[in-house]
């Protein structure tokens, strides 16, 4: 028996998480779907809601990031609220990539921006890393050698 994997998405609207928000039971119901989907969207929201929808899900996992996407000044607060925000700058004006922590100019160019910034920047670190221990060793073996040869008397 194959098991399918499937991409889950949670679509939302405005005046459903308003009747969710009113309820404690619901709201831990709304983030344990909201955790087993891929993405969250949320329509027709007021910048407050979206705002408290990263809010949620930030209390509920302190541990995991959050990465909010906006292109206009209702997204400012909810770009805000997560760990990584970025603006995508359009019709709607600069408000979102001014709030922003990486502006980006077109929203095919967010593939790009994770990847640059995501696991490639982790790559080139781990890489510097080690690199930064063997040109150590490297470093300071001769001098301990010296040291043994001369019976570290220091002269």
């Amino acid at each position: 028996m194959t098991k399918q994997a499937r991409d889950n998405a949670v679509i939302i609207a405005g005046e459903t998480l308003a009747t969710i928000q009113q309820d404690e039971d619901l709201i831990k119901d709304f983030i344990d779907l909201c955790e087993g989907a891929n993405v969250v969207l949320a329509c027709r929201v007021s910048p407050k809601q979206k705002a408290e929808i990263v809010e949620m899900m930030r209390a509920r996992n302190p541990e995991k990031t959050t990465l909010a996407i906006g292109d206009g000044a209702n997204d400012v607060n909810m770009i805000t609220a997560a760990h990584i925000g970025v603006g995508i700058s359009g019709l709607e004006g600069q408000q979102a990539v001014r709030a922003a922590d990486y502006g980006i100019g077109k929203f095919k160019f967010l593939k790009n921006l994770l990847y640059c910034h995501g696991r490639e920047a982790y790559r080139r670190n781990s890489y510097a890393i080690s690199y930064m221990f063997y040109k150590n060793i490297m470093e300071t073996f001769p001098i301990f050698v010296f040291g043994i040869r001369s019976i570290f008397s220091g002269t």
